[in-house]
């Protein structure tokens, strides 16, 4: 079953650029790492890190002398970061951070393939990197999850109580509410940040486009309304889903929100949780999960000033080229093949009908099978009636 679900979320929502934007190349003199084509920068660590699935995947770290955070940042599905590299650097210097960057399992140089399960195991990886390796605390990491990347994020989030902030930038409400507006948790959906978020018990900034053309800003709004710790979000009007690091009140408000969380202390509670903890924290989703509730299905309408906008359906799940802060022209030529889903979604359409069918039928065969056992029953006891009123009449 997870085979299953593994193989869905590999058509719908995985995209690693072919080829890779980079190459991984290690000096046999100094041993030190780095991607070509970008020069050496005696601030920036190129590594190769093992993740619990068996996967090596390939990290980037950004030393800031004056930063007091961490930034853990998880891109988006169609991106590496060889692409995400140079914006690495700039939000590095203008938010003051250091900042951990990471490829996926099938992404980059990373080996291995895209999964739900391996983007756990990858981000716990780097969380674990940033804790033995880079000596970061907790209390100092910030998580940032970009579309897909908010999935594992959410996920890492609600295990870790004590984590500085979490920013999801322009997040998802599941892998299947993408591309189709269900009203309820399937098992074989993926990132089910609509059921985790509530979870997180760090303060969490969301950014969003108005009109984001992949991910419908109402993720975004639906998602901060179920935060238990909001922060005042940023809905960058007329966004899109790939360029609000070039609005100027992206950078602002971004730099804002790190700014508070780092002189608010924390009224978060309990020891601090090793890498260790989140092993035994974790809820695998290995196993199956049976349908939930959704969280979209609430019985009272929570109160919004924000206009809540109509889910639309998107044809194609494929993130646009990330564009960097001040060098937009450049990432242009990263143009990939338009998916086109129309078919497949029609075809998850008939398999959804299928499955509700295949419910009610099993519901019905239930009562069925219920109704016969009662029958059964009485028919036994007006036997046995018969059989004493016979035996009565021979005595």
């Amino acid at each position: 079953m997870g085979g299953v679900t593994s193989s869905m979320a590999a058509k719908f929502a995985f995209f690693p650029p072919n080829p890779p934007s980079y190459k991984l190349v290690k000096d046999e003199a100094t041993g030190i790492s780095v991607l070509d084509p970008f020069p050496h920068r005696e601030n920036v660590d190129v590594l190769r890190i093992p993740t619990r699935r068996g996967n090596e995947i390939v990290v980037v770290y950004v030393r800031n002398p004056m930063a007091t955070s961490t930034l853990l940042y998880s891109h988006g599905n169609a991106a590496d970061i060889g692409q995400m590299y140079e914006l690495f650097i700039e939000l590095s210097i203008h938010l003051r951070v250091n900042l951990m960057g990471y490829d996926y399992s099938g992404y980059g140089q990373s080996s291995g393939k895209p999964s739900e399960q391996n983007t756990y195991a990858d981000i716990e990886a780097a969380y674990k990197c940033l804790e033995e390796s880079y000596g970061a605390k907790q209390e100092n990491i910030i998580l940032y999850g970009q579309s897909v990347g908010s999935g594992p994020t959410v996920d890492l989030a609600s295990r870790l109580p004590r984590l500085r902030a979490v920013v999801l930038h322009s997040p998802i409400l599941s892998g299947l509410r993408v591309m189709y507006p269900v009203k309820r948790t399937y098992w074989f959906d993926i990132y089910k940040n609509i059921d985790k978020i509530s979870m997180v018990k760090s303060p969490v900034l969301i950014i969003h486009g108005t009109n984001d053309d992949v991910v419908n800003c109402s993720h975004g709004k639906q998602l901060w309304e179920l935060c238990q710790e909001k922060y005042e979000p940023l809905w960058v009007k007329g966004g899109n889903h790939c360029d609000l690091e070039l609005y100027p009140e992206y950078i602002r408000h971004v730099k804002k929100f790190i700014s508070t969380v780092e002189k608010t202390p924390s009224r978060r509670n309990g020891s601090r949780r090793s890498t260790d903890g989140i092993e035994q924290l974790r809820q695998s989703t290995d196993h199956y999960e049976p349908p939930r509730r959704s969280m979209d299905q609430r019985d009272k309408p929570r109160r919004s000033t924000d206009t809540r906008e109509k889910p639309r359906k998107s044809t194609d799940t494929r993130e646009k080229p990330r564009k960097s802060t001040d060098r937009p022209p450049r990432l242009k030529f990263h143009e990939y093949t338009k998916f086109n889903s129309i078919d497949k979604l029609e075809k998850l359409k008939v398999s959804l009908d299928h499955m509700e069918r295949m419910e009610r039928s099993r519901r019905s065969v239930e009562y069925h099978d219920k109704s016969s056992r009662s029958n059964d029953q009485q028919l036994e006891k007006g036997r046995k009636s018969v059989d004493w009123l016979d035996r009565i009449r021979a005595d």
